[in-house]
Parts: C-alpha cells; sequence; structure tokens
C-alpha cells in the first residue's frame, strides 16, 4: 500500500494540461517586411535619392545651338529657386487655401462622423457608404464634373453661374476648395468615425449616469479620445495641400485664371514639360522640404498641447 502511494507521487497526473509552448514568429518576419521594404526603396527612397542628385547638375550648350550637356553645378538651381517669385506666391496660395480649406474640412467630417456615431441617424450604413463615395471618383474627373458644372455656358445651373462667376480670378481657388471639399469629406470621416467605434462602450454609460446628454458626451469624451485621429487627417490634409496638382490642372480648361505656376506642383509640372527637369527637381525637393517642416512643426504643436 505503502509503494503504491509513493509510485503515485511520482507519477505524473495525465489530466493536467500540458505547458503551452511559445510559439516564435521570426521566420515569418521577412515575409512581411522584404516586400514593404523593397517596394519603399524602389518607389520612395530611389526617386527622392534621384531628385535630389538632379537637382545638384545643370545644363550646359557650346554655342547657341550645340549639344546640351549635364555638368555639376551645385546649388546652381537652388538660386534659381529662391529667387522665383511665382513659386514662393504660389505656395502661400496654397497655404491660405489649407488654411481655410483644411479646418472647414474636417469640421464636416468630424460632424458627420459624429452624427453616424450618435444613433440618431438611422440607415448608418447606408450614410457611410454614401459620403464616402466622392472620395471613389478620381480627382481629375471630380475636377471635370465640376468645372462643367461652374461653367456659365455649359453648367445646367445658369441662373447661379450667371450671377456668380465661380471661375474668376477671386473665386477660383475656393471653387477649387470646394471640389477638394466634396471628394475627401467621406475619407477622414471614415477614420474619425473608426476611431469613435474604437472608444469601450463603458465610458458612455458612466457618462448618461451622471446625467451628462448627447451634446456633452460628445464634446467631452468623443472629441478629445479621438483626437489623434484628426491630428492624422491634418497632417494628411496638409500634405495633400501642398501637393495640390489634378484640380488646378483641369482647371486651366475653364478658367484663364489658372496659369501654369498656379500651384507649387503645377510648377513643377510646367518647368519639367519646358523640359528643364533640373530646374523641376530642384523645385521638388524644395517642396518636399517644405512640406516636411509644416507637417513637423503641426505635429510638435499638437504634441505640446497634448502635455499642458
Amino acid at each position: 500500500m505503502t509503494q503504491t502511494l509513493v509510485a503515485s507521487r511520482h507519477e505524473p497526473h495525465r489530466s493536467d494540461p500540458k505547458p503551452a509552448r511559445a510559439v516564435r514568429h521570426g521566420r515569418a518576419v521577412p515575409f512581411f517586411v522584404v516586400p514593404f521594404g523593397v517596394l519603399f526603396i524602389l518607389f520612395y527612397l530611389l526617386p527622392i535619392g534621384y531628385a535630389i542628385v538632379q537637382s545638384l547638375y545643370t545644363v550646359e550648350r557650346t554655342g547657341t545651338f550645340g549639344p546640351a550637356r549635364e555638368v555639376f553645378g551645385g546649388l546652381t538651381q537652388y538660386e534659381r529657386v529662391f529667387s522665383d517669385g511665382a513659386f514662393w506666391t504660389s505656395i502661400g496660395r496654397v497655404l491660405v487655401f489649407g488654411v481655410v480649406q483644411v479646418p472647414v474640412m474636417l469640421g464636416l467630417a468630424l460632424i458627420l462622423a459624429l452624427l453616424l456615431d450618435s444613433g440618431l441617424v438611422k440607415g448608418r450604413r447606408f450614410f457611410r457608404l454614401a459620403f464616402f463615395v466622392p472620395y471613389a471618383i478620381p480627382g481629375v474627373i471630380a475636377a471635370i464634373m465640376w468645372g462643367f458644372l461652374y461653367s456659365p455656358n455649359l453648367s445646367p445651373l445658369k441662373p447661379v453661374t450667371s450671377a456668380i462667376d465661380f471661375l474668376s480670378a477671386d473665386l477660383v481657388l475656393w471653387a477649387m476648395a470646394n471640389v477638394v471639399t466634396w471628394v475627401y469629406v467621406g475619407y477622414n470621416m471614415l477614420i474619425i468615425y473608426s476611431a469613435l467605434l474604437a472608444i469601450p462602450a463603458e465610458v458612455y454609460e458612466a457618462a448618461k449616469l451622471d446625467g451628462a446628454s448627447q451634446f456633452r458626451i460628445a464634446w467631452s469624451i468623443k472629441i478629445p479620445l479621438v483626437m489623434p485621429a484628426i491630428v492624422l487627417t491634418t497632417v494628411f490634409s496638409i500634405i495633400g495641400t501642398l501637393q495640390l496638382l489634378a484640380e488646378p490642372q483641369v482647371f486651366r480648361s475653364f478658367s484663364s485664371a489658372v496659369t501654369s505656376t498656379y500651384t507649387p506642383n503645377l510648377t513643377v509640372y510646367s518647368t519639367s514639360s519646358i523640359p528643364n527637369f533640373n530646374l523641376a527637381a530642384a523645385f521638388s525637393v524644395t517642396l518636399a522640404l517644405t512640406t516636411f517642416v509644416l507637417s513637423f512643426a503641426f505635429l510638435r504643436f499638437t504634441s505640446r498641447r497634448g502635455e499642458q
């Protein structure tokens, strides 16, 4: 009897579960990282490096009609960039565009996201898709469509377009802002709405128990908790504003007020069409640095406000 008890103490219990083995995914990591890394190098880093190298060269000719050859010019192209008043005027124009258009667009996106999340709107799936549909339309197609609506001779809204010239020098910038807002409100709304869905339901229940109204919940709980999503969409919007190209390029067919240097990207496109690829590369590098500085400054500002 004693031997049986001693033996039973040393025998493992068959009912005890075996300890789970740690699953290592080290070998799978390269399969996910390498494709991204290759594409990132080929289509992001290499083009940037090539543009920087091209911007350091200049074209020289022997005589008036001699063959052109590229020679190292150092910062010659950048001297031309910083002395080009039209380019810096175009940057100032899109900054004014962004100061007005971005808050309006993100404000509308936030309102639509809050309405969808409030439960007051029936058919949320339909409206979510309806708000997002304009983003599925290519920017060129959207600009052509709105260009016809703005044109006094082609628009079905002739009483309005005859009274207000949306394609004039004073209003064409804001006519393009309307196109950009119409296209991207749904896209930004979806990002903010996704952030709202990630908020735990217990937070809302606690607020309702304290007697908070829907407006109070939206103002004091929802908006502060989705602020990272709003910051993200703002950074995307700043980058997109400085890269404005499709809308002004299309609107050149409808309005003489839109010149070949109306926006920075249009300046780059027009310069490369001359062709002067070296100067266009210098414009591109300068525009990229300006975009980086503005985006980084906005992120630093928002992070400091969040720490206070």
